[in-house]
């Protein structure tokens, strides 16, 4: 299917749950998510803030884990186009962007590079760890502008059915899809 299809279909898919649903799938992929991967103090984590009016997973309950461990936390945050990396603290204040996404008052940017992971929003994930999110290319530009080593790690209430079939040159991949059910690995062997 095209991404513009999975783009309404997925975004149809997920507004149709109830909070509740959605509060209850995102904290069984938060577990899968510390199952699979087993975060550590002092790791560093960039993870996206849900947008509400999208139902997207609550990554709230992540922030709250990653900092009760000790885990340094990176959220982004859009200034002038372009998508920085802000760590944040148990004392972090916020405000709501024109998006309707929480981000820190602060637009100070870490500077950050290296991540031992990033879990990154998206509407759908095929089989091979397409993605399709909301066609604006940012994490496609995060993904670049950063250690090739951190793990992509995307999380959806919903496992992959179709596969996505305009998928463009600078498309880049997740290495992972967690969901409700399981961990989806797109490394090939190569862990």
């Amino acid at each position: 299917m095209l991404k513009a299809e999975l783009r309404k279909k997925y975004m149809q898919k997920r507004k149709a749950l109830s909070s509740d649903e959605a509060f209850l799938l995102s904290g069984k992929i938060l577990e899968h998510f510390i199952e699979y991967f087993n975060p550590e103090a002092g790791q560093k984590i960039h993870v996206f803030i849900p947008i509400e009016k999208f139902n997207e997973i609550d990554t709230r309950l992540f922030i709250h884990y990653f900092l009760s461990h000790d885990i340094r936390v990176f959220v982004p945050k859009v200034i002038e186009g372009q998508l920085l990396n802000i760590e944040i603290f148990e004392e972090t204040e916020f405000e709501v962007s024109s998006w309707g996404i929480p981000e820190p008052v602060s637009g100070q940017d870490s500077g950050e590079t290296f991540f031992d992971y990033v879990i990154t929003p998206l509407l759908y994930c095929d089989r091979r760890g397409n993605r399709v999110g909301y066609g604006k290319g940012f994490y496609d530009r995060l993904f670049q502008s950063i250690s090739p080593s951190a793990k992509k790690i995307g999380v959806n209430y919903f496992d992959p059915e179709e596969y996505i079939d305009d998928v463009w040159e600078n498309d880049i991949p997740l290495d992972y899809l967690v969901t409700p059910v399981e961990v989806l690995s797109f490394l090939s062997g190569l862990e």
